[in-house]
């Protein structure tokens, strides 16, 4: 069959949603491994990554299993879901991408006054206390607290998250452009007649 056709469109589809099912594992790996080594001790944290890796697994379960039986009702629901997440995805990768040095450090701030497990897992990892400044009356899990010499950690959190946000917003913008490949493959492969089926049955 030339590419186009009702085979190389399955198994295109099969691809793409096999790749989901990696990155839904490496994602949930990640997360417990953060959390093994004490990098991560915030659930919250670990809860979230774990969560979306599973909800892709069962977006990728539910497209691979509607590409190989060719189920109608499983592919347009396929469809529908991977629609609505390539336009969040699209929407936040954008806005990572747009995000100044000003918009960066009051989300930063703002994130950091609403967890206490992050900042104590941020100040330990980068040995630094406080956000913009550093108090000896504030308890704080840095190494350096002994000594109670430390510095803020909001000048070395700021010289990161440029760069992490650029790295976010252009992995989360390619990946939605791969689910709105896989839409328009969703789409063709459903109306297209299976060659191996009665003739006669409505696809």
């Amino acid at each position: 069959m030339v590419c186009g056709g009702f085979s190389c469109s399955k198994n295109c589809l099969c691809a793409l949603n096999l790749l989901y099912t990696l990155v839904s594992l490496l994602l949930i790996g990640i997360a417990a491994w953060g959390i093994g080594f004490g990098l991560i001790s915030s659930f919250r944290v670990v809860g979230v990554a774990i969560a979306v890796g599973i909800f892709l697994f069962l977006i990728a379960l539910v497209g691979l299993i509607g590409a190989v039986k060719h189920h109608q009702v499983l592919l347009f629901f396929y469809m529908i879901i991977l629609l609505l997440v390539f336009i969040i995805q699209f929407s936040v990768s954008c806005a990572c991408l747009t995000l100044n040095k000003d918009q960066q450090g009051q989300l930063l701030e703002v994130g950091w006054n609403n967890t206490n497990t992050a900042k104590l897992d941020i100040e330990r990892n980068l040995n630094c206390c406080g956000f913009r400044s550093f108090s000896k009356n504030e308890s704080c899990s840095a190494a350096c607290y002994k000594m109670l010499h430390c510095s803020p950690c909001a000048p070395i959190i700021e010289e990161y998250s440029g760069m992490v946000l650029r790295f976010v917003g252009g992995i989360g913008l390619f990946f939605s452009f791969t689910e709105i490949l896989g839409v328009w493959l969703t789409y063709r492969y459903r109306n297209q007649k299976d060659p191996r089926a009665n003739p006669s049955a409505f696809l």
